[in-house]
């Protein structure tokens, strides 16, 4: 049987980073303030963009690039907390029912809920990127 070479890191060890990590109820709001800060920004380039036009029905001039970066980004810290959200989660500990509240339990639900808000989260940025695909213009 061979062994493993030794500057490898094994599945555990890349994992282990994330695991590490403290959880609050602060990084349990870090999606939807990623989501929320999209949001904002997309509709206030819209607002500032289609004020600034002479004409109704203008095509949205550099938006549609500022808008996918600005998704993609947005997308990938959603993920990135998703993805520690889901190492964590997957803390060994008691199998539920949780009676008592340990400091296990607390990470594990936290991070569950983390995860779950990651997940709403990606689906509301993709949602707001929408009408700018779909519209295109100053209507």
């Amino acid at each position: 049987m061979t062994e493993p070479k030794p500057n490898r890191k094994s599945e555990s060890d890349r994992k282990h980073w994330a695991r590490d990590l403290k959880v609050t109820l602060w990084t349990l709001i870090v999606p939807p303030t990623i989501w929320a800060v999209h949001f904002l920004f997309s509709y206030l380039w819209v607002a500032v963009t289609c004020a600034k036009s002479p004409t109704p029905g203008t095509a949205l001039t550099g938006f549609p690039l500022a808008t996918l970066i600005a998704t993609i980004v947005a997308l990938l810290g959603i993920v990135a907390a998703g993805y520690i959200a889901r190492v964590q989660s997957e803390t060994p500990g008691d199998p539920a029912p949780h009676e008592q509240g340990t400091a296990i339990d607390r990470l594990r639900f936290l991070a569950l809920s983390t995860r779950l808000l990651a997940g709403l989260s990606f689906v509301a940025v993709i949602f707001t990127a929408l009408p700018v695909i779909i519209f295109g213009d100053c209507r």
